[in-house]
């Protein structure tokens, strides 16, 4: 209403003073000084018709001096500067004092009857007027008035039109605000009686004086909701499109790339020759797609499936998602001896052994080294090739790219760099075993930010920064300074996202237990333990049989009654340490298998009930499983065992807790995994106290529904508030801040004064 006022009312007014102020006035002073100009040019012929006798009766008679005080007198006019008479060659013949010395009676002969002059006081008009004597002699008189009179005229003149405009342009907009108030008061009163009839929510129907205010009213309720749920996004409810809010709005849709060994998603030649798309259950493809998605950014990744090199064009690019929401990415090919190198040596069985308290001894070799330091220089140069602009946001994500951000900086200082360490960090002693702790530790400070999921991996990183290089460390800041640049070191605990997707193709729990078991060979009131890992020494499945069986030791009546479903994913096969892994691990589960067997449910009349006999402890599944049919153990499980011997996180232990939409099962958790700073409503172990585990299990058979349910609420409400959105949200919101930081500084920094010419004085 208020802008139809101004549109209709106000602004016609405020045009037409402008219009007044812009034209009309300068139209004014021209008028107005043609007339002024017109009144001298009337008033000198006038003092002419007067002079004319006199003066050519003094002309005839030849007294000049008499002809001099003539014209003196004459002159004492206030607007008359001057009187010259002149004869026909040009030539003066008698002049009035202190005539302006650029007048003369030289312009008698070529000037017009009127013209302007400039003199010392200011401008003049010269008016020429020809004079005859009775013995026909000719002579030209010239008048000069001062027209300074004329500007002051016209000075007075514009203040009161300019004030007769404003005086009126103020009373009509008084008059218009008025009728504009009683207009306002009427519309308002409509409203608030169709408001009150409950027509506020009404579309249709007859049409009503108000109805353009209700539609409009509607409307930015609407969108005042939308911003409202946004934000409660941001936060208490993290979502996609909380993070495309963020990108939009706190980070001004910067260019954005992500670099990660693994792609989001890779393709697979299939036998039958077809492409088959395949997407891992990764949480950090979870949680950077939307991301990628939000900005159409680049995702540099190694791209390893059989049939990767056959979709991209000629620049390595394939686009992934939709038109409206897709985003680029860029592979990166590796060679044997480079993969074999940078993946497996370096990365795997140097950093990541060293990284975990699984007392697996670390291999540092200088041409792993080497090769690692290359894969990072080609990652960079891919990096580079994707730039369109001096400031992009680079998120590059784990230990595979250690010497990758320095790199980066180099090529483009602007950058906005996170690394994101996703294991944990050791002590200083521990890291002070990789012979190049000193170049990494240089390399990963060129960030702006390191990110790590536990305060514990972060003060671990700090020590071992203040121990091994030069640097400043404000350790309540939990910042960095490495020769000026500020590198923030900030937990981020990664998580799921919620729901997860995959629940929407599972039905619910009762259908789920049913299918798993059938599958399996597991008898319907056998409970049912789960773990469900990668095939690596960090994740404690070894110690996870030996728990189970100590149980069974200790409390034979568990035996038929409990079983342990393994899912054991391949991974690294080609490592020495996994392999032997594997030949332990398939070893270990046959032996307890054969020490039970023949085992079966402990009443006797349970004997000869079917699948009693067929009963195993363990049941290991040594192939990896899609995440639809991970989801689907989660739900038929009773509990899961995630055992490991150290974990920056451990996703599984999340995704457990968001498949239970039944709030039944029960988690037993490592204190040595991430997830337990956070699910600490699961029961927590030592995974290296075999005793204490069983001991968890066997309480976790034995507890009660309704402590089952309290616990995992609890823990459901942890994920779901911080799920892998908020992860990458808090990220995000860090690098917002921090470059605006860096433009704040930048410029100050172009303002500050400079005091290179000061020297000092003696």
């Amino acid at each position: 209403m208020l802008r139809t006022i101004f549109v209709r009312l106000l602004l016609p007014i405020v045009l037409a003073a402008s219009v007044v102020a812009f034209v009309g006035l300068p139209r004014a002073e021209a008028l107005l000084s043609r007339w002024f100009r017109a009144d001298v040019s009337q008033s000198a012929r006038l003092v002419m018709s007067s002079m004319e006798d006199p003066l050519t009766s003094l002309i005839e008679h030849g007294d000049a001096e008499r002809l001099r005080a003539y014209l003196a007198r004459t002159a004492h006019d206030a607007h008359l500067t001057a009187i010259l008479v002149c004869r026909p060659d040009g030539t003066t013949l008698a002049r009035t004092d202190h005539t302006p010395y650029n007048i003369g009676c030289a312009q008698s002969v070529t000037g017009a009857a009127d013209a302007d002059v400039h003199v010392a006081s200011g401008p003049a008009q010269i008016s020429m007027f020809n004079l005859i004597t009775t013995d026909q002699r000719r002579y030209r008189v010239l008048l000069v008035n001062d027209l300074s009179f004329v500007a002051h005229r016209q000075t007075i003149a514009r203040r009161y039109l300019l004030g007769a405009a404003i005086i009126s342009a103020f009373a009509l907009a008084t008059l218009a605000l008025g009728g504009a108030w009683m207009l306002l008061q009427r519309w308002v009163a409509i409203l608030v009686r169709d408001i009150r009839e409950r027509k506020f929510l009404d579309d249709g129907g007859t049409p009503r004086l108000s109805d353009p205010i209700l539609s409009q009213v509607r409307q930015v309720l609407s969108q005042m909701e939308a911003s409202q749920r946004l934000e409660i996004d941001f936060q208490e409810n993290w979502t996609p499109q909380a993070l495309q809010h963020l990108v939009h709005d706190y980070l001004h849709s910067p260019q954005m790339l992500v670099v990660s060994n693994r792609e989001p998603c890779a393709h697979i030649r299939m036998p039958d020759g077809s492409i088959e798309t395949q997407l891992p259950a990764s949480g950090l493809v979870t949680a950077l797609e939307p991301v990628m998605r939000a900005c159409a950014g680049v995702w540099v990744a190694h791209g390893s499936g059989s049939a990767d090199r056959d979709v991209v064009d000629r620049l390595d690019h394939v686009r992934i998602g939709a038109d409206h929401d897709a985003y680029t990415l860029r592979r990166v090919w590796l060679t044997a001896e480079e993969e074999a190198g940078y993946y497996y040596g370096f990365a795997n069985e140097g950093l990541w052994p060293l990284c975990h308290l699984a007392y697996v001894r670390p291999a540092f070799r200088e041409s792993d080294w080497m090769t690692y330091c290359a894969v990072n220089r080609k990652f960079a140069a891919a990096v580079r090739r994707e730039l369109r602009t001096a400031r992009p946001v680079v998120l590059i994500q784990d230990y595979h790219f250690a010497v990758l951000p320095r790199l980066l900086r180099e090529q483009t200082p602007g950058a906005t760099i996170a690394l994101f360490w996703h294991i944990p960090w050791p002590s200083a002693e521990t890291f002070g075993v990789c012979p190049w702790k000193r170049e990494m530790l240089l390399h990963m400070l060129s960030a702006d930010i390191l990110g790590f999921h536990t305060r514990y991996h972060c003060q671990n990183f700090l020590d071992t920064a203040d121990r091994y290089i030069e640097c400043r460390i404000d350790r309540e800041q939990m910042t960095v300074t490495l020769q000026g640049h500020v590198c923030h070191v900030a937990p981020y605990p990664i998580s799921i996202e919620w729901p997860p997707r995959w629940l929407a193709r599972l039905p619910d729990v009762q259908i789920s237990r049913a299918a798993v078991r059938e599958r399996y060979g597991i008898a319907a009131d056998v409970r049912l333990v789960l773990g469900v890992e990668r095939w690596d020494f960090t994740k404690g499945i070894l110690e996870r049989f030996l728990a189970l069986e100590t149980l069974l030791d200790r409390q034979p009546q568990y035996r038929g009654r409990v079983s342990l479903l393994q899912v054991a994913a391949p991974s690294r096969a080609k490592l020495p340490a996994y392999q032997s892994l594997q030949q332990a691990t398939f070893a270990e589960a046959e032996r307890i298998n054969q020490k039970f067997a023949g085992e079966s449910v402990g009443a006797p009349a349970e004997r000869g009930r079917a699948g009693a006999e067929r009963w195993r402890p363990i049941l290991l599944i040594d192939e990896h499983q899609p995440p639809a049919r991970v989801f689907e153990l989660y739900r038929a499980a009773d509990f899961c065992l995630v055992n490991s011997l150290h974990d920056g996180m451990n996703l599984v232990a999340k995704e457990f807790v968001a498949a239970r939409d039944d709030e039944d099962g029960v988690l037993i958790l490592s204190t040595f995994a991430g997830a337990s700073r956070e699910l600490v409503e699961a029961l927590l172990i030592n995974p290296f106290d075999i005793a204490e585990t069983a001991a968890a299990l066997e309480r976790a058979l034995a507890m009660p529904r309704e402590e089952r349910r309290e616990r995992m609420r609890l823990m459901r409400r942890t994920v779901k508030q911080s799920n892998v959105y908020r992860w990458a949200g808090r990220m995000l919101m860090d690098a917002a801040r921090i470059r605006q930081r860096q433009q704040l500084r930048a410029r100050a920094k172009r303002h500050e004064p400079r005091h290179d010419s000061i020297l000092p004085v003696d």
